[in-house]
């Protein structure tokens, strides 16, 4: 049985309009800085066969506009959105710990038991994500791919390579604007295996 491997490009999106601040659903679109963020972290010595994008504005405009640019085939995959924050979309954390710091302390040190108040709960989000991860590791078995996405999805990525735990996996990643994470499946008769090869901007 001959093997195959994949690689996987994660980027999370560059700073969106109106800057840093809890906006899971909340769609909007890149500012110039972040423009500016996700055409510095590619460069034309970067090869890919195909281009997979949230379906929220700040990943799927750069998305479409590399693919154009490059020719590639692009994907909106729905479970790749960013989790979301429930009461607390479109707040920045200085406005939550102004009123209930104890809620946010609590997200950060553990999001399984903590989830913001309406927010989707971090299972179900793992879930989704998880599911979407495995789906593409068979779609696109073998070729070289780019992700652009958000920063709770890299690391529900990540945090299912490394065998990091869900509460833990927002504290022990830090994944800024435009970071970009690379992750390598080979496939064998032996099974699968994934390993981290990259992670930073």
């Amino acid at each position: 049985m001959s093997g195959t491997t994949t690689f996987f490009d994660l980027i999370r999106h560059g700073e969106p309009a109106g800057g840093p601040m809890f906006r899971g659903s909340q769609d909007d679109p890149l500012s110039d800085t972040g423009w500016q963020q996700m055409n510095t972290a590619v460069s034309d010595e970067d090869s890919w066969d195909l281009v997979i994008t949230s379906p929220l504005e700040r990943c799927r405009d750069f998305a479409r506009t590399l693919a154009g640019q490059r020719q590639l085939p692009l994907q909106e995959e729905p479970r790749l959105q960013e989790i979301g924050f429930g009461d607390w979309e479109g707040k920045t954390s200085e406005q939550i710990m102004a009123n209930t710091p104890e809620a946010l302390t609590g997200f950060w040190s553990d999001p399984v038991k903590h989830q913001p108040p309406g927010g989707e709960a971090l299972a179900d989000f793992n879930n989704r994500v998880t599911e979407a991860w495995r789906y593409w590791q068979k779609e696109a078995a073998g070729k070289r791919i780019l992700v652009v996405c958000h920063g709770g999805v890299i690391r529900m990525i990540l945090a299912e390579v490394l065998g990091i735990p869900l509460g833990r996996s927002f504290s022990a990643i830090a994944v800024p604007y435009a970071c970009r994470s690379r992750i390598r499946v080979d496939e064998s008769e032996y099974g699968v295996l994934s390993c981290l090869q990259h992670h930073g901007r």
